[in-house]
């Protein structure tokens, strides 16, 4: 019988801690290992045992979340996902959960908290599995977990690219499409500030709450010498620009002449997405054909890995990271084992494909 993953919920709001509990409980591959009102109790706790997911408040008596989370992460390191109300787009909080090492931020509203948790039950449980497989130093693997079956596709956004069209003709400009889920955010800082101002236009769908893409895009552009935002309705995908999905939007590539830009829309989830990497994929694949490069980088599940082959086979030149430099190899594994990936490559090595790209 396979181990479940065992999970400590460390905040100071008893009823916070007991509708979390119901949540992750409710999936077969869940144990709750235990609770603890403030890290002082976790850290005893896990004297006595260590989990194999954390999931952390901000906001606590006696040592705030950060704090405990950098203590953490430089002793015994272990998969942790911030769950707090402080942690909100653009605050210092959440940049502070990423540079501490969090694999993945859950938002609590204000109000209502017990309410949110319960409606965003898929995706805490989602989180938490994905977190449990985070590649992270002297954490051993966590076991793999069936996940739910999907139920939509690209299909319901827009119909498959089975006709090639004029649209489908090269043109100067090459179009980079990246895909990424868990272990995106850092692995994508990696990657875009290696490349030079001049490299070619890039669009990307990384999963991320609401919100939280603004303030990643306004972190990013700060650190890059290429401009990088939060993709609108209608932006121009241009030499030196990064567009970044918008959370809970998807962004679809479309073309008009020479010119690529983006259209960002409402719509269901998509491989259990919203944005999908599977939707921009293949409208990369209908719109932008062999000027474009599809790469597919660390995530659990397999979003993207039926675009990627899409885009392959509209003659797009694709990639998939490798295992050992992904913190979840899930989404490019998927994409590999149905031959969509042209090359696997490390992540170092990203940057250099995209400048070569850009010069072909």
């Amino acid at each position: 019988m396979t181990r479940k993953i065992r999970v400590l919920i460390i905040d100071n709001s008893a009823s916070v801690r007991q509708v979390m509990t119901d949540i992750l409980q409710s999936d077969p591959g869940i144990e709750v290992m235990a609770t603890a009102s403030d890290p002082f109790v976790a850290a005893r706790r896990i004297q006595q045992e260590v989990p194999d997911v954390i999931t952390l408040d901000v906001e606590m008596p006696r040592m705030d979340g950060i704090t405990f989370l950098r203590r953490l992460m430089s002793q015994r390191p272990v998969p942790v996902v911030i769950c707090s109300s402080l942690a909100e787009a653009g605050s210092e909080t959440a940049n502070q959960a990423w540079d501490a090492g969090a694999v993945d931020i859950i938002l609590k509203p204000r109000v209502g908290t017990a309410e949110f948790l319960q409606d965003a039950k898929i995706r805490i449980c989602d989180v938490v599995k994905a977190a449990a497989r985070a590649q992270l130093k002297h954490v051993p693997a966590a076991p793999r977990v069936r996940e739910p079956e999907r139920k939509l596709t690209a299909d319901v956004v827009l119909p498959p690219p089975l006709v090639r069209h004029h649209a489908m003709a090269r043109t100067t400009e090459t179009v980079v499409c990246i895909g990424a889920s868990t272990g995106g955010t850092e692995s994508l800082r990696v990657v875009l500030e290696r490349l030079p101002a001049a490299s070619p236009g890039i669009v990307v769908v990384q999963h991320m709450p609401e919100k939280f893409t603004e303030a990643f895009a306004r972190r990013l552009n700060g650190l890059c010498e290429m401009e990088v935002k939060e993709a609108e309705d209608g932006d121009t995908v241009m030499r030196g620009r990064v567009l970044i999905a918008p959370g809970n939007r998807h962004m679809l590539l479309q073309r008009s002449g020479a010119r690529y830009y983006v259209s960002v829309k409402d719509g269901p989830l998509v491989s259990r997405h919203r944005p999908s990497v599977d939707v921009l994929f293949r409208s990369a694949a209908t719109h932008v054909g062999p000027n474009a490069v599809g790469i597919l980088m660390t995530g659990m599940g397999d979003d993207g890995a039926r675009g990627l082959l899409e885009m392959k086979g509209a003659g797009a030149h694709t990639i998939a990271q490798d295992e050992a430099t992904s913190v979840v190899f899930g989404m490019p594994r998927e994409a590999i084992a149905l031959g969509a990936a042209d090359r696997v490559l490390p992540l170092d090595q990203l940057a250099m494909e995209i400048i070569r790209a850009g010069n072909r």
